[in-house]
């Protein structure tokens, strides 16, 4: 009886109870996360000291937005998206998730799509940016913008901007796509009202129109 006694004992010698495998675990990894957090805290704190701080007011900054330098005052937080929208009375970019999740807002920042809901204005002041409003040429609409007319391939047109704007970088870059060339351009285009095969269709009519 007194060895069974001595074994249920948490401060026996004999093995590890389970509360002190827990209090052991638990100050192994408050010693990982304190060790890791200066680490990242001393990577953080040497590259930060290297930008360039902005704010906390607004601040006058310039942008070539579709060929053109425009000039205006953003706070710190103003991201692309916003300041396309908000400033600039691009109204053509949508925002729709406002978390990168829709790509209803793609534009290109040196003619690469990005979703300028998740990009900050200050990322791009020396870049080109080209908006849905500017890729039309000489009056002309783009071939895919034409072929979306013609393909009825908008319906709510909520998506349907940043819809062009990946179909056309595709025929851009790639002016005899397959399918699943389109399809892969578009993945990340989403569209509530299911218009996908209309756009497929349009993309593809465009391509060999401008082939």
């Amino acid at each position: 009886m007194e060895d069974k006694k001595q074994d249920a004992n948490p401060n026996s010698k004999k093995g590890f109870s389970r509360r002190s495998f827990i209090r052991g675990a638990g100050l192994s990894t408050a010693g990982s996360v304190l060790l890791t957090t200066n680490t990242f805290a001393f990577e953080f704190e040497e590259g930060y000291s290297e930008g360039k701080e902005y704010g906390p007011g607004a601040t006058l900054i310039q942008l070539k937005v579709n060929g053109s330098i425009q000039t205006l005052s953003v706070e710190p937080r103003t991201t692309l998206a916003s300041a396309l929208r908000d400033h600039l009375d691009l109204t053509g970019t949508k925002v729709v998730c406002d978390r990168g999740s829709c790509s209803a807002c793609t534009v290109y920042v040196d003619d690469k799509p990005v979703n300028s809901c998740m990009m900050s204005v200050f990322d791009v002041v020396d870049k080109e940016i080209t908006t849905i409003e500017g890729i039309a040429q000489n009056g002309q609409l783009h071939p895919v913008q034409e072929a979306f007319i013609e393909h009825d391939a908008s319906q709510c047109g909520y998506c349907t901007p940043g819809m062009v704007m990946s179909c056309a970088h595709l025929l851009d870059n790639n002016p005899d796509p397959s399918l699943e060339d389109v399809k892969r351009a578009t993945r990340g285009n989403l569209c509530r009202c299911g218009t996908h095969p209309h756009v497929f269709k349009a993309t593809l009519d465009a391509a060999k129109k401008t082939s």
